[in-house]
């Protein structure tokens, strides 16, 4: 079975605007953020701290965001994923255990490379199947020698598949976002991380235009691609061509 990505935002910091505006000023001003971010809530001149942020990011000043995060409960995705998507340090993660939750009928991701080759298909599912199978009948054998929960759980867990559907939720602040979005919106990326980071920087974009309007993969934010012409799509010229005017 196929699972749809599923991203819903849990929390995002409220006022978000003012403390970023009041964060960057604290860094020219002799008032205290506090001050700044009470006259934001005062005269609240949208435009104004709109205008003055742009300006900022357009000179790699980006270290205020990292005092705005957002939280995303993301559901329908692969343990090989998340080994991916944990990579990313500067975040915090819950995942659900398989310690803990039993993983009985569990669901499964097919890689598109698969799925749309029914022979290939029909094997790896009826492959997963045997797994799962193999996963019950470990823990009834567990079970008979005494052991229960997550005693079980714990050890039969270890003939379970990357492909294996879990459930995550992650808190990135701005700055560590625009990263992310930058290594895994692009097409070097694998096709199911990539797919997440597009759904998530979907909501970042419509909650805070401000900071991600021109959020995604590197060769967005550079005007070239980064990568040597072996690893380059071929949508952006790339570094060396820039460099030499070609």
């Amino acid at each position: 079975m196929v699972n749809k990505i599923k991203v819903k935002l849990l929390n995002f910091s409220e006022n978000s605007l003012y403390i970023i505006y009041s964060s960057f000023r604290q860094c020219y001003s002799s008032l205290s953020a506090d001050e700044i971010y009470k006259k934001c809530l005062k005269e609240k001149d949208i435009k104004k701290y709109k205008e003055f942020i742009k300006n900022i990011l357009s000179c790699g000043h980006e270290s205020p965001l990292e005092h705005v995060s957002f939280t995303f409960s993301i559901s329908g995705v692969s343990r090989a994923l998340t080994h991916q998507l944990v990579r990313h340090r500067i975040a915090s993660y819950s995942q659900q255990s398989q310690r803990y939750v039993k993983m009985d009928n569990f669901k499964y991701i097919i890689p598109p490379s698969i799925s749309k080759h029914k022979k290939i298909k029909k094997e790896f599912k009826s492959f997963m199947e045997e797994i799962k199978r193999k996963y019950e009948w470990f823990i009834k054998e567990l079970e008979s020698l005494g052991k229960h929960g997550e005693e079980v759980y714990q050890d039969a867990r270890y003939i379970l598949p990357q492909a294996v559907e879990t459930k995550i939720v992650v808190t990135m602040n701005c700055r560590e976002l625009l990263h992310f979005f930058k290594e895994r919106c692009c097409n070097r990326a694998q096709w199911e991380i990539r797919q997440l980071a597009y759904k998530m920087l979907k909501i970042c974009k419509e909650k805070l235009p401000v900071v991600f309007e021109k959020a995604g993969p590197k060769c967005i934010s550079l005007g070239y691609c980064p990568e040597s012409r072996r690893f380059s799509c071929g949508k952006f010229p790339i570094k060396e061509e820039v460099v030499k005017g070609v």
